[in-house]
């Protein structure tokens, strides 16, 4: 095998690999409260991604979630469920920052995601575009 050859397969294995950790790295965050009371949090939707994906909130501390799409064509929304612990979120996400309201009620872990899917491929929640709302104490 020459050399250049070899360079450019090691290259490509180099890229490969640090594209896989990229896409698994967590991109967290933990909210402050604003002085009038509430925990604000932007996050942005797009290709099978949440930015972050991964948010920490106190309980029984508002929480307003600033939300928009990623440029282009692929729908994708928002949806928690956990009526029990005070957020039900099903939201269509627009191009424009949209704001959703809500004060968790109980501490714990609770999954966010798209349930978008296209015909019979796997489901955007597949594919990746979940995250996770950790209301702590």
């Amino acid at each position: 095998m020459n050399s250049i050859r070899r360079f450019s397969i090691i290259a490509m294995i180099l890229v490969l690999s640090s594209a896989g950790a990229m896409a698994a790295e967590r991109k967290e965050f933990h909210a402050a409260i604003d002085p009038d009371g509430v925990q604000r949090i932007d996050v942005l939707g797009g290709s099978y991604f949440f930015d972050p994906d991964y948010i920490v909130v106190k309980v029984n501390v508002p929480v307003e979630l600033k939300i928009r799409k990623d440029p282009g064509i692929t729908p994708h929304n928002i949806v928690m469920h956990a009526p029990d612990a005070g957020m039900e979120i099903r939201l269509e996400l627009t191009k424009e920052p949209q704001i959703v309201r809500f004060t968790p009620t109980r501490t714990g872990g609770y999954a966010f995601y798209c349930d978008k899917q296209f015909l019979f491929l796997e489901s955007h929640r597949d594919k990746g575009m979940v995250g996770m709302l950790v209301v702590s104490p």
